[in-house]
C-alpha cells in the first residue's frame, strides 16, 4: 500500500495525455484504507460550468494472491518438453 494517509491521496496532471478520452489528471488515494487509482477529466456542462468527472478502479497490476483460496486449483507449471510459447 501507498504511503497515502487513510482517505487521503495526490493527484497530478496528465502530461502524458495522448487522447481524448485519457485523464486530464490522475493519481492514488487512499479510499477508507485502501488503494485506488483515481482518475480525472475536466469537463463543461451545456450551461458553461466547469466540473470535474472522476472515476475510482483498482490498481493496474494489482497482486490477487492474496485472494485466493484454496479451492482454486494449483497454478500452471511449465514441463518438460513444453514449448516456448
Amino acid at each position: 500500500m501507498s504511503d497515502n494517509k487513510i482517505n487521503t491521496g495526490a493527484i497530478f496532471k496528465n502530461i502524458n495525455k495522448m487522447a481524448k478520452n485519457h485523464p486530464d489528471y490522475s493519481g492514488v488515494v487512499n479510499a477508507n484504507g485502501k488503494e485506488m487509482d483515481i482518475a480525472l477529466w475536466l469537463r463543461e456542462s451545456k450551461s458553461g460550468i466547469k466540473y470535474f468527472s472522476v472515476m475510482l478502479t483498482e490498481p493496474f497490476g494489482k497482486d490477487y494472491s492474496s485472494v485466493i483460496n484454496e479451492q482454486d486449483p494449483a497454478p500452471l507449471t511449465p514441463q518438460k518438453g513444453d514449448l516456448p510459447f
